[in-house]
């Protein structure tokens, strides 16, 4: 591994537009539990499916199983970022680093103090009311008792894109754009298997696309470079 470590290094140092693609394995190194991990949320038991309930359909429905769930399962206000966090912040304020597209709806990035962040799926810490659009902090709905209200009467909904809704089309032009301009990609913490998001790495064109994953994934003979190992054990190292 330390030959790859080298490699990726090499590269970093070479490289002066960085973006940085990350999933799930991001933060689980904070404690966030995976979704797809053996031991992660698609593999415990619920009156109904992980996906049932973050679903489009099962909100409007039946908004307080959904809050039940949601509140016991997607809260991440407690977490703190780890060290791929920080090494990111700190590949940024060198200006390397452009850009950070993520999967993950906990707002850590922005937390170890990254400033350009694409959040593909949204986020836990925005919310709003569906009736008057009144914005709410994720304090808010996470510790209120049943379903989140506003002011209004409205029912609150967290800013996260749910199954059955699309990608906010704004975030995927950006992203999009931060990847074709990139002379460097570096995936990592992603099993690259969400579509659409997964797809957004065909777009990037340039001959450094690093993936770092404890597991292989369907695109790892597209890489330059492939890294199977923690994403701490590899960001302890870069800097």
């Amino acid at each position: 591994m330390e030959d790859k470590i080298a490699i990726l290094k090499k590269w970093i140092d070479e490289s002066n537009n960085i973006v940085f693609f990350g999933g799930a394995g991001v933060s689980t190194e904070s404690g966030i539990p995976d979704f797809r991990s053996k031991d992660g949320l698609y593999n415990q038991h619920y009156k109904f499916p992980p996906e049932e309930i973050l679903s489009h359909t099962f909100f409007i429905n039946d908004p307080e199983e959904f809050y039940r769930f949601y509140k016991d399962k997607m809260n991440c206000l407690k977490y703190k970022p780890n060290i791929t966090h920080k090494t990111l912040v700190k590949l940024e304020k060198q200006g390397k680093l452009k850009a950070i597209v993520t999967q993950n709806i906990d707002g850590l990035h922005q937390k170890a103090g990254s400033k350009i962040v694409y959040e593909l799926h949204g986020s836990v810490l925005r919310n709003y009311c569906l009736k008057c659009g009144h914005e709410y902090p994720g304090e808010y709905v996470f510790k209120c008792h049943g379903i989140p209200k506003c002011s209004c009467g409205g029912i609150i909904k967290p800013d996260v894109v749910l199954y059955e809704e699309p990608l906010d089309e704004n975030i995927i032009v950006k992203s999009l754009e931060a990847i074709q301009k990139a002379d460097m990609l570096i995936v990592a913490g992603t099993s690259l298997t969400v579509h659409p998001a997964c797809d957004l790495i065909n777009y990037y064109m340039g001959n450094k696309l690093v993936l770092i994953n404890k597991d292989n994934t369907p695109y790892d003979a597209k890489a330059n470079l492939v890294i199977n190992e923690s994403l701490g054990n590899v960001f302890s190292k870069i800097l």
